[in-house]
């Protein structure tokens, strides 16, 4: 018997040309799920498709779309079913900060000589929407659209992407931990929506990782090592590292296939155990 029950499945990761996301396509991949690589940069998702294929020989399709653009999502949906019918697995990955969305200190220390820009009163509207909205609506538009497959076919899942910022707010990203809190809820809500249509909604909250949207964050760019935050990150996780993308693909697996086919509306932190230390 096959517990897992995904061969032959058909995935759609948003933001699938980026690393992290291209790391879950392929461990759906190499369990014979049919992967459709959504992403605005069509290079990166053809060529995360053209390696699927030739690494597990199993049939991949690169789609360009705008996540935050129902219009161009329904195009995308009419070729994935020409090519390989139904979506029966949605992985929400696209997402990310802005510089523009983050504040250049930590906390406000109330004197004469501050400079406003540096704190809350200098965060530039336009960042704080883009960021917003790719997280959340980003998250929520995908579904409406892909979604309506699975409740045809009476199965399907959707896997969000969170963050730890979802459960305690980080310093300087008040846009970020806000959209993924929300998505958090989003998780919950959609999940009791669907509850009895054979649609199961889950989310995944990885720990730390360096990606091209936070190095400017945790890295020092001068010396290589890292910021006081990046090492108030360190030291806050209690396994004294930085997660790997690989490290999701466990969780991932379980919430897509039929090992956890009682699981809806949940949040499973992968994060080195940050969210179980309280720094003593």
């Amino acid at each position: 018997m096959n517990e897992l029950n995904l061969k032959n499945k058909v995935a759609v990761i948003t933001g699938g040309g980026g690393i992290i996301c291209s790391i879950l396509a392929r461990s759906l991949a190499a369990h014979g799920v049919r992967t459709v690589i959504l992403d605005l940069n069509k290079d990166a998702a053809t060529e995360v498709s053209s390696r699927i294929e030739k690494e597990f020989s199993t049939p991949s399709l690169c789609v360009t779309a705008n996540v935050l653009d129902k219009t161009s999502l329904e195009a995308a949906k009419k070729d994935i079913h020409k090519k390989f019918g139904p979506v029966d697995i949605l992985v929400n990955g696209a997402g990310g900060n802005s510089p523009a969305a983050t504040t250049k200190i930590e906390k406000m220390q109330g004197t004469e000589d501050e400079n406003p820009e540096e704190t809350f009163f200098g965060l530039q509207i336009q960042g704080i929407d883009k960021v917003f909205d790719l997280n959340f609506k980003g998250t929520l538009i995908p579904s409406m659209v892909f979604a309506i497959d699975m409740v045809r076919k009476k199965s399907g899942v959707i896997i969000n992407i969170s963050s730890m910022n979802s459960y305690r707010p980080l310093t300087r990203i008040p846009a970020y931990s806000a959209a993924k809190a929300a998505v958090n809820n989003f998780t919950q809500w959609l999940a009791v929506h669907f509850s009895k249509t054979g649609v199961r909604v889950n989310a995944i909250a990885p720990g730390f990782l360096l990606t091209k949207q936070n190095r400017f964050l945790l890295i020092d760019e001068k010396t290589g090592g890292f910021t006081s935050r990046g090492k108030k990150i360190i030291d806050g996780t209690p396994m004294e590292r930085y997660c790997v993308p690989e490290e999701l693909t466990g969780t991932l697996i379980y919430l897509a296939s039929d090992l956890s086919k009682f699981v809806t509306g949940v949040v499973i932190p992968v994060d080195g155990g940050f969210s179980a230390y309280s720094g003593v």
